[in-house]
């Protein structure tokens, strides 16, 4: 849809034509257009059957517990693959019936639509209409399929092709993914699809390719990516970019559930995600919550109608600023409209270069990020003879699942503060450094995707430097003296914990698990992005049941006392070593043992609140001081506490480590800040 489609009233408000008294600071309308009702959102399952049988059992399942969140009015279908792929034809209803296409070789839209017996798709969609679903029997209403659908997963089996010793399976997910675009393209012309991919092994057969089917092959690593020496990476990702380009284009959004052990090609693929707005994880079994709670998350109804999925379909995101403000780029999982206006700076962050967007699916939990050149300073711009303030309107118009097309708009407005004439302490009193902190951090991640991440490492010490040494009240090369605002503060704190994360340390992580990562961190709101940040701490005494937060430091490990650590993708309950061995000693079950059951329970149930309504739900471990899964605290937390350091008996634990404390990083940060020039 493009803005001429809107009606005249939802035109750009402009600094020119209205009052200052009605733009507040911050400022959301939203309105249903009146324009005619799109199609119902379209879902289409590819399934990978190169899967062990448990596996394989709980994937189907889940498949069939979704079947009863989707609207009866919405269209599905089903692919599955291994070393073929099939299409089933779910409008047959006296028996199984699927097309059969070869692993082997990519099949472009207009080839999948003559195999399937489909009209060719319009070469171009008019602006602004939707057309109808192209009658077909692979994507059929689910009142019309439901038992069809339902009794095939039943009896669907794994893929059948022998799988010889020291060989890993045929596997073509590859020519899926382009059969179900194709497919899509097809079907529905003018969008409100999603495509979800249930992925379990890697890619090993045909286009899309990420390792080849001897075991004696190992998977790409980090190193590997950086040597360029992986053989089959480059190629993948130019396949898995174009698909994305054509997914994008078609109003497709794709999501990538991947469950397995091993690496399943995640970061090869990674663009399908980025370029359509959807969600990717990456976990271990298909039987574990993360995965299933995730999957049912994507299905979750609107509050305010709970006959409406919460997911937008179909959205753009356009951008109007005033004079002397210029966009500079957008960070989030969006795609170029190439749409360059007199507003759109020639410098450019995340995707840049035009102040329109697409993102093919939204949901409440989706946020992007904005950042604009300021290239004036707004004189001689007035409003019944007052300066007008600096204003930005986000207009992002999708359809929901019931047809019905939004236009949302915020207005915000900021006064204008020339630094040659006014002192920093106007513009410092409006420094968010919450909000500043996950917007560097997304910056970062940006640059991680052209450059090395030794000079991304660097880059974030020289910005945090300038800031510091920018805002902060000192004596020239006299670190002592150094003190900042309190909406400075805990800005060092969060770039220490940024620099110690998965985000630009690839450490103990796959390339598909830092691609989960970082496309978390582009989409999430800022609260949970902090958090991926910086981990909340939290702890609990027998004697005081209500939940403090504490020092995310070696400090504050405790044998009393129980911990509560969430990092968004983990909530780790940790029990110290005196609680552990009472537990284990049976004080919980004698009859003088109240108060250590109630010690005991108040944790775990408010680490089960954090996870209920967490998209992706993240993995859950209850552990106790000093055993394997202890490390995943000892890896987050401030190694203030070593060897060499004396601490109370059971408070604070040693953590070995080459990192640097918090302290005296602070340290090295002071001392190269008040010897900036």
């Amino acid at each position: 849809m493009t803005r001429n489609a809107f009606p005249e009233q939802y035109s750009q408000i402009s600094a020119t034509n209205l009052p200052a008294e009605l733009f507040p600071k911050y400022s959301t309308i939203e309105y249903t257009l009146p324009i005619p009702k799109g199609n119902p959102p379209t879902f289409l399952f590819v399934v990978d059957t190169c899967l062990p049988e448990d596996e394989f059992k709980a994937l189907k399942d889940s498949i069939t517990e979704v079947l009863g969140l989707i609207p009866q009015d919405a269209y599905v279908g089903l692919i599955t693959c291994g070393a073929t792929v099939q299409v089933y034809q779910l409008s047959f209803t006296l028996c199984p019936k699927a097309y059969v296409f070869s692993g082997n070789k990519s099949y472009p839209g207009k080839r999948v639509q003559e195999l399937l017996g489909l009209p060719l798709r319009p070469a171009q969609i008019p602006a602004g209409q939707t057309l109808p679903v192209v009658k077909n029997g692979f994507i059929v209403p689910l009142s019309e399929c439901e038992f069809t659908l339902t009794s095939l997963l039943d009896e669907l089996q794994r893929d059948p092709w022998p799988v010889n010793n020291g060989m890993r399976a045929r596997q073509s997910y590859g020519t899926a993914l382009s059969v179900a675009i194709g497919l899509l393209e097809s079907v529905c012309p003018s969008g409100a699809a999603r495509l979800i991919g249930l992925l379990g092994s890697p890619c090993t057969h045909g286009p899309g390719e990420i390792v080849s089917d001897e075991l004696k092959e190992p998977l790409r690593c980090h190193s590997d990516i950086a040597k360029g020496t992986a053989p089959h990476c480059g190629a993948a990702i130019k396949f898995y970019n174009a698909l994305a380009q054509r997914a994008a284009a078609g109003n497709i959004c794709v999501d990538l559930l991947c469950c397995a052990i091993d690496q399943v090609g995640l970061w090869e693929m990674q663009a399908l995600c980025r370029k359509t707005g959807g969600v990717n994880i990456m976990t271990e079994s298909f039987a574990k919550d993360t995965f299933s709670k995730t999957f049912l998350g994507l299905f979750e109804r609107n509050p305010a109608n709970p006959d409406e999925l919460a997911t937008g379909f179909n959205a753009t995101v356009e951008v109007q600023t005033c004079r002397d403000i210029k966009v500079v780029g957008c960070v989030g999982h969006v795609l170029s409209l190439e749409r360059k206006t007199a507003a759109v700076s020639d410098n450019e962050i995340g995707v840049g270069g035009t102040s329109a967007w697409r993102a093919c699916s939204l949901s409440p939990r989706t946020s992007y990020g904005f950042f604009f050149d300021v290239t004036g300073n707004g004189a001689g711009v007035t409003v019944a003879g007052q300066p007008a303030p600096a204003l930005f309107q986000f207009m992002t118009c999708y359809q929901t699942s019931t047809g019905e097309h939004m236009l949302r708009v915020t207005t915000v407005a900021r006064p204008w503060t020339n630094p040659s004439t006014q002192s920093l302490n106007d513009l410092s009193r409006s420094f968010d450094q919450e909000t500043a902190a996950v917007l560097l951090a997304r910056h970062a991640v940006t640059k991680l995707d052209i450059e090395d991440p030794y000079d991304v490492l660097r880059w974030v010490d020289r910005t945090l430097i300038r800031l510091v040494s920018k805002f902060a009240d000192y004596r020239k090369d006299d670190p002592a003296s150094l003190t900042l605002a309190q909406q400075f503060v805990l800005f060092p704190q969060f770039m220490y914990h940024l620099r110690r994360s998965h985000f630009l340390r690839v450490f103990n992580c796959s390339p598909d698990e830092t691609v989960f990562y970082r496309s978390t961190l582009l989409r999430e709101n800022v609260i949970n992005s902090l958090i991926m940040i910086q981990p909340m701490l939290e702890s609990y005494e027998i004697s005081d049941l209500t939940p403090k937060s504490v020092l995310l430091s070696a400090s504050s490990v405790d044998s009393s006392k129980i911990l509560v650590l969430d990092t968004f993708f983990l909530v780790l309950v940790f029990l110290g070593h005196d609680v552990f061995e009472a537990r284990k000693e049976g004080l919980a079950e004698k009859p003088e043992g109240e108060a250590f059951r109630n010690f005991l329970a108040a944790p775990l149930a408010d680490a089960q609140a954090l996870c209920k309504d967490r998209l992706p739900y993240p993995r859950y471990i209850e552990c106790a001081q000093f055993s394997g899964d202890a490390r995943h605290l000892l890896a987050i937390i401030d190694p203030n506490v070593t060897h060499n350091t004396a601490t109370k008996p059971g408070v604070g634990e040693a953590v070995l480590t080459e990192d640097v404390s918090l302290q005296v990083f602070v340290e090295h940060l002071k001392r190269a800040a008040v010897s900036q020039q």
